[in-house]
């Protein structure tokens, strides 16, 4: 076992026991900062695995813009409608039976001989590949893209600065 196993085997154990947690503790705000600590998690394990631009974009669309708005969304309604966010049930059965699904999916595709024949990979990073490629064979998809976010951010400030009549 070398240091890349034993970096991956943390990512995975910080991963798999704030996922559980997500689903098993009674406060709301707790269950949303474990998820930060799972997604965390899984952008560790997309930079093991050589997915750089995806690990980035984990970290700013799913921690940064996901996770802030849920986090908003529970504070403000807790403030105006003085309703308790804690939860009033645990799933812990339900939680059990999917980690133990994805636990024996996990085990017999690791167990597999077809998983072992395959050939280790010199895997390498892929910024400059999907970056090269954006602004070569896919500009006008990407521009396209840009001006229909603007469109949207345009209508989205328009609806909430409309007046109330």
């Amino acid at each position: 076992m070398n240091v890349y196993d034993i970096i991956f085997y943390l990512f995975a154990a910080i991963t798999l026991a704030s996922g559980f947690l997500v689903v098993t503790v009674k406060n709301i705000v707790h269950s949303a900062f474990y998820l930060l600590f799972t997604l965390f998690g899984i952008a560790g394990i997309y930079v093991l695995l050589g997915a750089d631009f995806i690990a980035i974009v984990q970290l700013l669309v799913y921690v940064g813009g996901i996770l802030i708005l849920l986090l908003f969304g529970v504070m403000l309604t807790n403030k105006i409608t003085d309703v308790d966010i804690k939860t009033g049930t645990l799933h812990i059965v339900p939680a059990v039976i999917g980690v133990g699904i994805f636990w024996g999916a996990i085990t017999s595709i690791l167990t597999s001989t077809h998983w072992k024949s395959l050939p280790a990979e010199n895997i390498e990073p892929t910024t400059a590949q999907i970056g090269t490629l954006l602004i070569t064979d896919y500009v006008l998809v990407f521009e396209l893209l840009g001006i229909l976010l603007l469109i949207a951010l345009i209508g989205a400030a328009t609806i909430a600065r409309r007046d109330k009549e």
